[in-house]
């Protein structure tokens, strides 16, 4: 598979506090996501719009909701309830499924309707309705199916049509049924060899944190078609928060592994794909952005040499041939 130049991808994980819910409730990350709400999408818009960049927004279903209400006294009944070993209750259980006030890191839409409207067009993706763990034993088939159906009506009712796909926590499963659901690409695990379950969960935190503290170069990427007619549009990097241990490691980490990734990405003509939640930008906000804005500059600035482009991922993999780079593809 060929490109006509290097691309920089940004695709965002924008779930809320349903990202972490299921492990910790609804406290521990709290204010994060009131921040996230607040303040941060607003900023990213601006940023994205300075630099002129379409992302995409990897939306989970439920945020397309204003409120919601429990149906003859059962939470969203239309979805087939997974079995994830670590569950406490019904799944559902910490959805305070009710009016809104008080709720609002529960809900999006009207966060979603600021995105849609951003000067620069962004791409709305989908990251499941409730953050099932799709690669998990414990998701099944029907859980699978009844999630790509709520988020598919969910969105066709704002006229939006979902193509791409991020995981929850990166872990793929089920390709088949976001192929019936229409799904074009997905975000795959960053193609290191450690990123791999066999590995042990400590030996790959302990190799990723050595990557970080080198500086190493991230890896830079091309499309590949899956045996289901999916594009796999590997991540590779994520653009870490400033949360517990983590705060303690130099922003110019970030910002230097991220450089040589655009730098590699032009080079090689590949995609350099960085990823990350809105709420990673909630602690050290300011510190944060900083890194974010030195990394779109330096990609505007390769962009305005020729050397790159600055495309959301269904961009990449369009169907009909009319995508902005022209692949040739040997399958």
């Amino acid at each position: 598979m060929k490109l006509d130049t290097g691309v920089f991808t940004i695709s965002l994980d924008f779930e809320m506090i349903w990202g972490t819910v299921d492990l910790y409730g609804p406290e521990p990350f709290r204010r994060a996501c009131e921040i996230e709400r607040a303040e941060v999408i607003e900023r990213l818009l601006a940023l994205f719009t300075e630099f002129d960049v379409s992302a995409t927004w990897c939306t989970l279903g439920h945020l397309f909701l204003k409120n919601c209400q429990p149906v003859d006294g059962v939470k969203h009944p239309e979805i087939v309830r997974p079995q994830h070993a670590w569950q406490r209750d019904d799944w559902f259980a910490d959805d305070p499924c009710g009016e809104r006030a008080g709720s609002e890191i529960f809900y999006g839409q009207d966060l979603l309707a600021k995105i849609r409207a951003c000067a620069v067009p962004q791409e709305i993706g989908s990251h499941t309705f409730s953050h099932v763990i799709l690669g998990d034993a414990g998701c099944s088939r029907a859980t699978a199916e009844s999630e790509m159906r709520e988020c598919v009506r969910l969105a066709t009712e704002q006229g939006i049509e979902l193509r791409s796909f991020a995981f929850p926590r990166n872990e793929v499963g089920h390709l088949d049924v976001l192929q019936e659901a229409g799904f074009w690409c997905y975000r795959g695990p960053e193609p290191h060899w450690y990123e791999n379950p066999a590995v042990p969960a400590q030996l790959r935190r302990l190799l990723r944190l050595k990557d970080i503290l080198t500086a190493a170069q991230p890896p830079v990427v091309l499309p590949e078609l899956t045996p289901e007619g999916l594009w796999n549009l590997p991540g590779s990097a994520l653009y870490y928060p400033m949360h517990g241990l983590r705060r303690h490691l130099p922003l110019w980490l970030r910002t230097r592994r991220a450089i040589k990734g655009l730098d590699a990405a032009a080079l090689t003509k590949r995609i350099f794909h960085l990823w990350f939640h809105p709420t990673n930008l909630a602690d050290e906000s300011e510190r944060m952005f900083a890194g974010l804005r030195q990394i779109l500059e330096y990609a505007a600035r390769l962009r305005s040499k020729g050397k790159l482009q600055i495309l959301p991922m269904q961009s990449l993999v369009q169907h009909d041939n009319s995508a902005s780079l022209e692949f040739s593809v040997n399958v």
